[in-house]
This record gives C-alpha cells, structure tokens and sequence, in this order.
C-alpha cells in the first residue's frame, strides 16, 4: 500500500509542474507582447544579429601582384668576330662601367692601322706639295682637289680601322653582376654569341597591372609595401611611372615601382605580393561580407525597419578581409542584418541582437 501511495505522489507531482511550465511559457509569451516573439498577425519573429552602419576612416589599398625585375639587364655580346684572347672577370662578380671584360684578338686590325697610317703620311706630304704648286700656278685647281681628297680618304680609312679596333674591347655598358660565361679564352667569338649576362639589381624594379577602374585612383610617387615568397619581410617601394594608356587585352593599367635592394634580398623574377594604397575615405561605410547577398542584378543586404526586414541593393568597391566598402545603397545608421540572410524574405519579423561596435 505505501508503494502504492509513493506512486501517486510522483504522479500528481509532476503533473503539477507540467501545469506550472505551461502556464509561466504562456505568461511569458504575453509580457513579451507582439516584438517579443511573434510580429503583426502573431508571425513568429526571427532571431537575428545585425550592426549599425556607421561612418568610419577607411584606408583603401588594393591586394595586386607583380614581379620583381632587375634595374639594368643586358646580354653582352662582341660586335665583332675573332678569337678571345683574354676574359677580364670573375663569373658572379660585380664589374664597373666602362670595364673591359673579354679582349679579341686585334693582330689583324692594328696591321690594317698601320697601313693605314702610312697612307695617310703618304697623302700629306702629296697634299703639301701640291698646294705649294698650286700656290705657284703650277697645277691646276682640280690637280690639288685630287691630291686633297687622297688625303682625308686616308684619314677616314684610319677612324674606320680605329673604330674597328675598340669594338675588339667588349666592356660592360653599366655598373653590376655578370652571371656565368659562356665562352672560354681561345675560342672563336661571333657577334651571335651571348657572353654573359649583365645585370644591375640595386635598386630593383617592379612591374604589376590593376584592374581599369582603379585606373583614377592610381598616382606617381606613391609608397607601396610588398612581400615575396620565401622571406617574412616587408619591402618598400615608390611608384615612378604609369602607363599612359589601359591595356585594351587585359583592361588593366601597367605600373612600374622601384625598390632598394642594397643588402640584395630581392631577385629578378621572382613574385611579389603588393598592397598598394589608394584614396582614403574620411566617411566610409563598411558592412561584413557575409551580409551580401549575390543576386542577378547585382547584391543586396537586409536591413532592419520598423521590426521587419527590408530588402536593400547595394553597390560595393574594396573587399578587406572580412568587410566589404558600400559605395551607394546604405545609410548611416542603418541596422544591417548579419545571419540569416538566405532565408530572410522581405517584409519578415524580425528580433535583431545587436554586434558590440
């Protein structure tokens, strides 16, 4: 029997707090009245986050990437043909401008020189004694003119022959590093054959495109940072010159920076990541992307009016990380809903908890 009663305690114990549960839900449903839990009409109201659009200093920059290519590069090659009689430099060595670098044998030339100098002694001593006859009115006008022209035909052989003989001379065109030979002393140059290459790293260049309608935005003179694969560090450089014109391929605009690389951390070729800065917006309104719903005619966000979400288009520029730039579309002040956003529909009851700024 006392089983029996302990059961019927249970029994009519719970039952009266199911009642009670029953009773405070309904009461607490009623306190909380039409925005509490359900909007107009007794839809329910969906919960949802959401922040208030508020002006801010924004920092435009534009994630592009380049390449890093050297100041001055250059295949050296002889201008003319012979054997190689002497290769004045080390292979990854620096050289100075006006440095010669591989001498060609010029035995030939300076025999030609020679000759050509004794021409030329020849034609002076014939020029001067036909001037002095012709002085006397013993030659003729035009015996002299024959006499002179022999002579500066004998000069113009010796330039000719002297010039021949400096191109024996290959020199470096600019101050920099020669990369690895490819001839060796007594082999048979042609002016087809690369000897070397020549390439000046200090300062580098960087070369890199952004997207035609950035195009505006883009000026001489502007400090970029960028980094490259490999090393943690970020480099410095400045904008020096723009492309006049949009490449009509790409519809992109080509940039060339220019950075130091005294310590020679920075290779050409390699690939460089680039934020370069563009206007800075004192009033921007920044909303997170995953408010952004993507539609046919372009994107929108919900936003929150009167208890009810309402469907705005937008139109944005830069992407950060986590935010999108609204150019037109969205007010100050406005309360962007933040989840939920497939599912919303326009005119739904909303209940928007609020982002801490």
């Amino acid at each position: 029997m006392k089983i029996k009663h302990i059961v019927y305690a249970i029994l009519i114990v719970g039952l009266g707090a199911l009642v009670y549960y029953r009773i405070s839900s309904n009461k607490a449903q009623a306190e909380a009245g039409p925005g509490g839990g359900k909007g107009p009409g007794g839809a329910p109201a969906m919960q949802v986050n959401g922040i208030v659009a508020t002006p801010q200093r924004f920092a435009n920059s534009l994630a592009v990437t380049g390449s890093i290519e050297a100041n001055e590069q250059v295949q050296v090659r002889g201008q003319v043909s012979g054997l190689v009689r002497s290769i004045n430099f080390q292979e990854g060595s620096e050289v100075r401008k006006g440095q010669v670098l591989v001498k060609i044998d010029d035995s030939e030339l300076r025999a030609q020189l020679a000759q050509a100098q004794t021409r030329q002694a020849l034609a002076e001593e014939n020029e001067r004694r036909a001037r002095l006859l012709l002085e006397k009115e013993a030659i003729s006008r035009e015996e002299y003119d024959v006499a002179s022209a022999e002579l500066k035909t004998a000069k113009a052989q010796i330039q000719l022959v002297q010039a021949q003989l400096a191109k024996t001379s290959v020199t470096a065109p600019f101050a920099g590093k020669v990369g690895l030979r490819s001839i060796s002393e007594g082999s048979y140059l042609s002016p087809d054959m690369i000897i070397t290459n020549l390439v000046s790293v200090n300062p580098v260049k960087l070369t890199f495109a952004v997207p035609e309608k950035y195009a505006a935005q883009v000026k001489e003179n502007t400090e970029l940072t960028f980094t490259v694969a490999g090393s943690p560090n970020k480099f410095n450089a400045t904008v020096y010159a723009i492309e006049p014109a949009i490449e009509a391929s790409t519809r992109s605009l080509q940039l060339r920076a220019r950075a130091d690389n005294s310590d020679g951390a920075l290779r050409p070729g390699s690939f460089a990541n680039i934020q370069l800065p563009l206007t800075v917006i004192s009033d921007a309104l920044l909303i997170p992307t995953q408010a952004v719903v993507p539609v046919q005619n372009g994107k929108k966000v919900f936003i929150a009016e009167n208890g009810k979400a309402k469907e705005v288009m937008i139109e944005t520029s830069t992407r950060t990380e986590k935010d999108l730039l609204v150019t037109s579309g969205l007010s100050a002040g406005d309360t962007v809903l933040t989840t939920g956003v497939m599912t919303l529909k326009a005119g739904s009851p909303v209940r928007v908890a609020l982002a801490k700024p």
